[in-house]
């Protein structure tokens, strides 16, 4: 990992020469921002480096969704049959040229840029020998600057959990630590939220059991994970985390316009009347849908309490329809009368007539 260290060190320090030359070399608002920005167009670097490969992320991620009518029917044809269903989903992928791997690959290579950054910011820090503070390309001056550089008087090296030893050595106040440093972490649980909801406000909640469960691991649980966390971040890996977030907010709306999510990520098929055809509608949400759901019932209870009269237009006939008394008819049209109690049953034979014989 020297070589990452090394190569976030420089990108810092030729950031942070940049906007040297550019600001006043004091502090405005308590805060050095040459510093600041270094960190800030840290993220930047980095981002437009991986801009290409997050838009192939986006292509991919668009892929999968369009394909997910076959993999779910290829689900149901080979149930129970997981080495097969295996094998037809890697033959599915080869055909659609579909790389579901590419979907977290802008994520994994931004782990050792963080990993990197947190250690840098916790390699610069008071007492280190001269050799400790020129590792990774550093001189002397830079270290000790870096050290000393403050967002509103908080220094960037501390940490919501600092000592007051560690404090007092760089000579930062606990309470103006724990203040920035705990706005940042809630801009921080803020923004990650944002990201996953922005994603999933425009694809919607996956059908599939597990790939929601993941969804909503994704919604609460990395937030949660970012509130526990920072507390042990120093303040300068707070700052490249929120403007990572920030940055990813912006680039999701772009592609999200430019890179529309399929049909079938977004919308339901509603089928229509014989000779019709499907009607696509987007998926209503929150009180909408329950709203929808309950003019739905109530035009469905209205419909099943009509008469067949009522239903088609039609006038209703029949005993209760017109008031006169319910008669049967006989084969000839004419009515025909119930026989009396204990009355023998008729023999047709006799006579070609139906004639009563009383018992």
């Amino acid at each position: 990992m020297g070589g990452i260290y090394w190569l976030i060190s420089k990108v810092m320090l030729f950031w942070h020469t940049v906007w040297d030359s550019i600001l006043p070399d004091h502090r405005v608002l308590s805060t050095n921002w040459q510093w600041v920005l270094a960190i800030v167009f840290l993220v930047i670097t980095v981002r437009v480096v991986l801009f290409p490969i997050f838009v192939k992320q986006i292509k991919s991620q668009r892929a999968m969704q369009a394909i997910q009518p076959k993999m779910k029917a290829l689900q149901e044809k080979h149930k129970g049959d997981r080495e097969t269903l295996q094998k037809e989903v890697m033959k599915l992928y080869q055909e659609e040229k579909v790389n579901p791997l590419m979907g977290c690959l802008p994520m994994f290579l931004q782990i050792p840029v963080f990993i990197g950054l947190l250690h840098v910011l916790r390699h610069l820090r008071p007492g280190q020998s001269e050799h400790q503070q020129t590792l990774y390309g550093w001189t002397v001056d830079e270290f000790k600057s870096a050290v000393d550089a403050r967002l509103f008087d908080a220094p960037i090296v501390a940490k919501f959990s600092s000592s007051t030893a560690d404090l007092i050595q760089i000579n930062a106040s606990s309470t103006t630590v724990k203040i920035v440093a705990a706005i940042l972490v809630a801009l921080m649980i803020t923004t990650t939220y944002l990201t996953q909801r922005q994603m999933i406000k425009k694809t919607g909640w996956n059908t599939d059991p597990q790939q929601r469960m993941i969804q909503k691991f994704m919604l609460y649980g990395i937030p949660f994970f970012t509130l526990t966390s920072g507390w042990y971040f120093p303040i300068g890996v707070i700052i490249y985390w929120v403007t990572n977030n920030a940055i990813t907010l912006a680039q999701q709306f772009w592609v999200l316009h430019k890179y529309p999510p399929p049909a079938n990520a977004t919308t339901t098929t509603t089928p229509l009347k014989a000779g019709g055809t499907a009607k696509v509608a987007e998926k209503p949400s929150g009180l909408a849908a329950l709203f929808g759901r309950a003019r739905e019932e109530a035009a469905a209870q209205r419909t099943n309490g009509r008469s067949p009269a009522k239903a088609t237009g039609a006038k209703a006939t029949g005993a209760k329809a017109t008031g006169a008394k319910a008669t049967d008819t006989g084969a000839n049209g004419a009515p025909s009368r119930a026989p009396k109690p204990g009355a023998k049953p008729i023999n047709p034979k006799k006579g070609g007539a139906a004639k009563r014989q009383s018992g």
